[in-house]
């Protein structure tokens, strides 16, 4: 099996999603899409990462990649959709996005929903537990898509279409040397939030094997989804 994940900069990669997956025997294949443009297929599993851009921004390949990625889905793909990659499967079912209230930047509070506990990869979660976010836009639930988690800041946080398409708007995937990129990366974000990246990356790390176990969760249901 080969899972298929989709880069929009060289700092946001799949983190603990390639320990879940080398842990199942499956490949994985990188592309930085705005510079090496999208792969010829999707894989038995496609994954879309984030990055500081828009998915509303006027560049060419976000149009394609939207639409690569709304054709995954409508098919029944298995998709994971992280942050900017929850915007693009939003966007791709028709939703708005937009700018939040303010940043969301380190750990931060979600609960579930009354439908994730029904959920085959949430519903074994805690009613309410922190994840790790970098993003300062939001979008509403696209139609037929099922709410998962949500904030104060963003009411929607997760959501799922169909039975295989997730996309979450916070990272489960991240790793320390990835808050340490994104820290230096995009410090301006921090310097708006007044946050520092000390304070960001000790909060954070207590929180990453929980937040690991999810992606590992999500990976592991997507796979044997395909089977």
């Amino acid at each position: 099996m080969r899972a298929v994940c989709l880069k929009h900069v060289p700092f946001e990669g799949p983190g603990a999603f390639t320990t879940a997956l080398t842990a199942r025997g499956v490949s994985l294949e990188r592309y930085l899409v705005p510079q090496e443009g999208l792969p010829k297929d999707t894989g038995d599993l496609l994954i879309v990462m984030g990055g500081p851009m828009s998915v509303n921004d006027s560049d060419p390949w976000i149009a394609e990649e939207t639409e690569f990625i709304r054709s995954a889905i409508l098919v029944g793909k298995p998709v994971i959709g992280v942050c900017l990659g929850s915007q693009f499967m939003a966007k791709s079912l028709g939703a708005t996005i937009r700018s939040g209230k303010a940043l969301e930047i380190g750990m931060t509070p979600v609960t579930l929903t009354a439908e994730a506990k029904q959920d085959p990869v949430f519903r074994a979660l805690p009613e309410s537990f922190d994840v790790f976010e970098w993003h300062g836009e939001v979008f509403d639930l696209p139609k037929d898509c099922v709410p998962l988690v949500g904030s104060d800041i963003a009411p929607l946080q997760a959501f799922r279409y169909g039975p295989r398409a997730y996309g979450l708007l916070f990272h489960v995937e991240m790793e320390e040397n990835g808050i340490d990129s994104l820290c230096r990366e995009c410090a301006p974000d921090l310097t708006s939030a007044r946050l520092t990246a000390q304070n960001v990356k000790a909060t954070a790390v207590p929180h990453l094997p929980q937040l690991h176990h999810i992606a590992d969760r999500l990976i592991g249901h997507l796979l044997d989804s395909t089977r």
